[in-house]
Parts: structure tokens; C-alpha cells; sequence
């Protein structure tokens, strides 16, 4: 009865394990699928197309073009391959502007036949108009309209996922933004968290080291928004004030919310690792006359070392990946920050924030998801540095 009960035991502790395996298979591939979905989405918004006049030479536009052109910031075709030509932006929406009611007819049943009459009358237009108002004779031309590159993704500078006619999903203001929080926050939570978890494992007493070690471990459970709301309440407009900025919320102000957050994970880590050097070497080191800092300094932190730098890769980890406190501290601005002290946006903070309103199955939506991968790996290779580490202090 006894061995049945165990191969029962052991036939579902095997299912778990299988079936966890294969739901996080899954999740991963749904990830992936979905991400690099965006890849077969066309630059201009479903539904639309450009067109221009059959004159004007330029037959096809970048995203970043057709931003500029529709914000005013390039005026003339020659600045995008054309003739020495003024550009005239049309939208659909400006319809009545050019046309009354009696031409446009009811429910807009001339407009084709008007929106022609005014291409091939300007030769500097371009006209942004729904497709089924283009018909197969249409005397005008279309600009051609490729796939979204990736080249338009990992190495673009903008994020205007709602942009119109061209959105644009330029990573590099979210992965700079992300990293320039994470990198300020380890260097702000390091010096603190060393320092205590020094003093926790060789100075302080066994008393005080169990009154210590609940509170930092309480410290790690409490909720990232209560975080937030601190930095919110506290840290914003105190940065304000000190440093005179417009408004508080900064990668300053994230990367001191992700420092306080990220202190007892590198504190707890690192006491461990200090705690594990033999009590052989501390003492051979105070008998050869060594003072307890210099055994600190030249014995203990030399032995802990790969459990210190596996603390350090942990607490980027956490800072990483955090979103609801960075989401309400850092400014929410998704531009390349020039200062720790601007405004931003991290991968997370984003996902958390636009996914909720991205049509399902659209390019923003896709896009979403494909900085889920790209956070995916970043992940990956974090928790790979921590075994790699981890496995190092074992040897």
C-alpha cells in the first residue's frame, strides 16, 4: 500500500512538472507569435492609403518621412526625393473644406470622384484617404506601402504607437529609459545595501541582526504601488524642490523608488554570502594581526564575491522588471532621456500602461508584446548571469 501511495505521489508531482513546463512552452510561444506579428503589418494605418499626384516622382515614404511630412517638419519634396514642389496635406477629415454637400452628395457617394479632382489638380499634395475611395481607374497615384522593418522598430527613436497616417514604435526611448533608471538605481542601492548587510554579518550582534533581518525581509513584501505612492508623496516633490525641475516626476525619482525597492534583495543575498566564509579564515586573519575591517576587506569580501555580484545581477533583475512604481514616478515621457533628471519611460511601465487600450490584433497591440520579448530576453540573460554565478561560487 505504501509503494502505491508513492508512485501515486510521484505520478502527480511528474504531471506538475510537465504540465508547468508545457504552460510556460506555451505562454512563450504565444509571446513570440504575437510579438513578430508586427513584422506583417503594413507603415500606413489599416484602411488607408497615401496618394499623390501622378506628376510628382516620388513613388513610395518611410514611416519617419510620413510623420514629418504630416507634422509640418519637412514642406517641400525635395526634401524626401521629389521636385522643388510645396507639399498640400489633405486628410479625409478635411473634406468639407474643399467641397460642399451638394458635391460630396448624401452619405458621401461622389467623394472618389471628388477627392481625384483634387489630387490631379495639385501636384504638391498628398492625400491621406480611406482605401474603398480609390477605384481602379483612379487618375492619381498611390504611394507604395511596405511592411514595418525591424530596422524601423530596434533602431527608432520615437514611440507614437497612435500616430496617424504612420505610427511610429521606435524601442530605443523604452530600452534607454529602462536601462538609464535601472543603472542609477544599482548605483544608488549598492553602496547602501553593502554596507548594511557588512554590518548585519560581521559587526552587529545576534540580537540586533534578528531584529534587523525581519524588517529588511518585511521591506520585500510589501506591494510595489504602496512604493509608488511613497515616491509620489514624498520623493516627487522633494526632487522638485531640490532641484528646482518643472515637474518631479524623473528617472531621478524611479531610480530612488527602485533603489529602496531593490535594497533587501542585495542586502539578504549578499549577508548569506558573507555569513558562508569559514570562521577559520576570519580568525587566521585576526591572529596574523589583522584588524576586523581588514578581514573584512581582504578576507571576507574577496571569499563572498560571486554572492555579492550575484545579489548586484538579482537587484537589476528587480529593478527591471518592476512597472506600477516607475509607472508612477517616472514621468511617463516615452523620448531619450539627457538627464537622470527628465522625464521617462521603461519597457513595463509602458506594457502596463497602453496594452489595456491597443486593439487586439493591431500593430500597436503587436508591438506591446514584441517588448515583452525583448524584455523576455533581457530577463533571460539575467537570471543566466545568476547561475552562471551562482554556479561559479559553488566550484
Amino acid at each position: 500500500m505504501k509503494k502505491v501511495l508513492e508512485k501515486i505521489i510521484t505520478g502527480i508531482i511528474t504531471c506538475s512538472g510537465f504540465l508547468t513546463s508545457v504552460v510556460i512552452l506555451l505562454i512563450v510561444l504565444f509571446l513570440f507569435s504575437e510579438g513578430f506579428g508586427l513584422f506583417s503589418q503594413k507603415t500606413i494605418e489599416d484602411g488607408y492609403t497615401l496618394v499623390v499626384n501622378k506628376s510628382n516622382p516620388v513613388d513610395e515614404l518611410n514611416a519617419k518621412q510620413i510623420k514629418e511630412i504630416f507634422d509640418e517638419d519637412i514642406t517641400n519634396w525635395k526634401d524626401v526625393g521629389g521636385t522643388d514642389e510645396k507639399i498640400m496635406l489633405f486628410r479625409f477629415d478635411d473634406m468639407q473644406k474643399f467641397f460642399t454637400e451638394e458635391e460630396l452628395g448624401k452619405n458621401y457617394a461622389n467623394a472618389d470622384k471628388c477627392i481625384e479632382k483634387l489630387v490631379e489638380k495639385n501636384k504638391g499634395i498628398i492625400a491621406f484617404v480611406p482605401n474603398n475611395f480609390i477605384k481602379k481607374d483612379f487618375t492619381g497615384k498611390k504611394l507604395e506601402d511596405h511592411h514595418i522593418a525591424g530596422s524601423e522598430v530596434f533602431f527608432g527613436n520615437e514611440w507614437f504607437p497612435t500616430a496617424t497616417p504612420a505610427p511610429q514604435f521606435g524601442f530605443v526611448p523604452l530600452i534607454l529609459g529602462t536601462v538609464w533608471v535601472t543603472v542609477f538605481a544599482i548605483l544608488f542601492a549598492l553602496p547602501f545595501g553593502l554596507a548594511v548587510s557588512i554590518y548585519m554579518s560581521e559587526v552587529a550582534s545576534e540580537k540586533m541582526r534578528k531584529i534587523l533581518k525581519p524588517v529588511i525581509e518585511l521591506l520585500n513584501g510589501i506591494p510595489s504601488v504602496v512604493y509608488g505612492f511613497f515616491g509620489l508623496i514624498v520623493i516627487v516633490p522633494l526632487l522638485q524642490d531640490v532641484f528646482g525641475l518643472p515637474v518631479g516626476e524623473s528617472g531621478l525619482a524611479g531610480a530612488i523608488v527602485l533603489a529602496i525597492m531593490a535594497l533587501p534583495t542585495i542586502i539578504t543575498v549578499s549577508q548569506d554570502a558573507m555569513l558562508n566564509c569559514p570562521r577559520s579564515q576570519r580568525e587566521a586573519s585576526l591572529a596574523l594581526g589583522a584588524s576586523r575591517w581588514q578581514t573584512i576587506y581582504k578576507v571576507v569580501m574577496p571569499y563572498s564575491i560571486s554572492g555579492i555580484t550575484s545579489a548586484i545581477v538579482l537587484g537589476i533583475g528587480r529593478a527591471f522588471g518592476e512597472t506600477m512604481a516607475v509607472l508612477m514616478v517616472t514621468g511617463n515621457a516615452a523620448v531619450i532621456p539627457l538627464s537622470i533628471t527628465d522625464p521617462l519611460r521603461t519597457i513595463p511601465a509602458t506594457i502596463a500602461a497602453e496594452l489595456g487600450e491597443a486593439p487586439a490584433g493591431g500593430p500597436h497591440y503587436q508591438s506591446l508584446f514584441l517588448l515583452g520579448v525583448v524584455l523576455f530576453f533581457i530577463t533571460l540573460i539575467i537570471n543566466s548571469s545568476v547561475e552562471y554565478i551562482s554556479a561559479k561560487n559553488k566550484k
